[in-house]
C-alpha cells in the first residue's frame, strides 16, 4: 500500500481530469479538483498549484509516476506522495485590541 496522503490525479467518467488526494479509508472526505476538460492533461505547475489549494505539496524529491488499476476494468492515472502544508498561526500582538 502507498504511502499516505498520495495525490492520484484520473479521467472520471465523463472524461475530464480529476485530482484528489487518498487521505484514508472514506472517499467522502477525500480534497478533491475537477479540472473539466479533456484536454490537454493538466500540466505539472496546474497539478502543484491545485495541490497547493486543497492544502497540499508534493514531497521531497518525489515525481509523478503513471499507474494502471487492476483487472477487470483497467484505467490509466497519474500519482504522486504528498504531505499536508501546515497552516501558520497567527499570534495577536501583545497588549493589543479584541
Amino acid at each position: 500500500m502507498a504511502l499516505l496522503p498520495e495525490a492520484r490525479m484520473v479521467v472520471d467518467y465523463s472524461g475530464a481530469w480529476k485530482l484528489f488526494v487518498l487521505t484514508g479509508y472514506e472517499p467522502q472526505d477525500w480534497p478533491v479538483h475537477d479540472f473539466r476538460r479533456t484536454t490537454p492533461v493538466p500540466d505539472v505547475a496546474e497539478r502543484v498549484a491545485v495541490l497547493t489549494d486543497l492544502g497540499y505539496a508534493v514531497r521531497d524529491g518525489a515525481e509523478w509516476k503513471w499507474d494502471v488499476t487492476l483487472a477487470p476494468r483497467r484505467s490509466l492515472f497519474l500519482k504522486i506522495p504528498v504531505r499536508r502544508l501546515t497552516v501558520p498561526v497567527v499570534v495577536p500582538p501583545a497588549g493589543g485590541a479584541a
